[in-house]
C-alpha cells in the first residue's frame, strides 16, 4: 500500500483528456436529436436551486430544450438587459465542475457561482456574502486539475475586477476565503477551528475544484459564498433573507455581469 493515497498517484497535469465535455456533448445531441446551441456568454451555478425556483416562479422561465447535458436542466433568463444562462443544484466539487466543463465547451465565457455557506468567522450575523478570494482544497476535485497546494485562486484580475465592483453597493459583500468541503456533516470543531486559525471566512462546497478547473482550463470563473448560516448550531438557522435571498444574489449577479462586460469591452 502506498504511503501516497490514490488520488494524488498518476497525475500528468499537461496531458490532454480523453473523455472530453465536447464529445460527450456532440454524441449527447445526436442521442437526444437535438439542435446546436450555444450558451449565453456569463451563465450561472446555484447549488440550492433558490434562484431557479424564483425565477420560475416570477420569470415563467423554461427549461431550454436544446441543452444536451444528462444531468442538469438549463434555463435563459434576462436581467438588467443581460442575458443569463442557469443551472440550479449542481452542489457538490465534482458535479459543479462537471457543469462548468460543459458550459464552457458550449459557448460559456463568464461563469457565476453563487452557494450558500456556513459561518466560519463571526463577522457579523448572517446572511451577507463573501467574494472568494481563495478555497482551501479539503474536497477530491481540485487534484485533478492543478498539483497539490492549499488552495485554490481567483484569477487576480478577475478579482480586481470583481472586488473594486462591489466597493459601492448596497450588497454587503465581504472578500476573503472559503473552506470547501466534500463532507459537510464532517465539519468537526477542530476542523472549524483550523479553519479559523487560516483566516477562513465560511464553509462551501465547489469554490476551490472550480478555481482550480479554471485556472487550469484558462476560463473565467468567480465564486461567492452566501454565508447563510452558523451550521444548524441554534434552531432559526438558514435565514437568506427576502425570497430566499434570490433579491441580493440577484443584485450581485447583474453587478459581477455589468463589471465583467465593461472591462472587456475597455479591454
Amino acid at each position: 500500500m502506498s504511503d501516497t493515497p490514490p488520488i494524488l498517484l498518476n497525475k500528468r497535469y499537461t496531458e490532454p483528456t480523453v473523455f472530453t465535455a465536447e464529445n460527450l456533448l456532440r454524441d449527447a445531441k445526436r442521442q437526444k436529436s437535438l439542435k446546436q446551441m450555444h450558451v449565453p456568454r456569463i451563465c450561472v451555478l446555484d447549488p440550492d436551486g433558490d434562484i431557479v425556483r424564483w425565477l420560475i416562479r416570477t420569470q415563467n422561465i423554461l427549461r431550454d430544450p436544446n441543452w444536451a447535458c444528462y444531468h442538469t436542466d438549463l434555463s435563459i433568463f434576462v436581467h438588467e438587459g443581460i442575458r443569463f444562462g442557469v443551472i440550479g443544484c449542481a452542489v457538490g466539487a465534482a458535479f459543479a465542475v462537471l457543469v462548468a466543463e460543459e458550459l464552457f465547451a458550449s459557448g460559456c465565457d463568464l461563469l457565476i457561482s453563487i452557494t450558500s455557506a456556513g459561518q466560519i468567522a463571526r463577522i457579523s450575523n448572517p446572511p451577507y456574502f463573501v467574494l472568494i478570494e481563495k478555497a482551501l482544497r479539503d474536497e477530491g476535485t481540485s487534484y485533478h486539475y492543478l498539483p497539490p497546494a492549499d488552495f485554490s485562486h481567483i484569477s487576480p484580475e478577475l478579482f480586481s475586477i470583481l472586488s473594486e465592483a462591489f466597493m459601492h453597493t448596497p450588497v454587503v459583500m465581504h472578500d476573503g476565503a472559503t473552506w470547501t468541503t466534500d463532507a459537510p456533516f464532517r465539519e468537526t470543531d477542530a476542523a472549524i477551528a483550523h479553519s479559523r486559525e487560516l483566516g477562513i471566512m465560511a464553509v462551501e462546497m465547489e469554490a476551490a475544484a472550480l478555481y482550480a478547473f479554471a485556472e487550469a482550463k484558462h476560463k473565467a470563473v468567480v465564486c461567492f459564498a452566501h454565508v447563510t448560516n452558523q451550521m444548524a448550531c441554534a434552531e432559526g438557522d438558514f435565514d437568506k433573507g427576502v425570497d430566499d435571498g434570490t433579491q441580493d444574489a440577484m443584485q450581485v449577479l447583474a453587478i459581477s455581469a455589468h463589471a465583467w462586460l465593461n472591462h472587456q469591452t475597455i479591454s
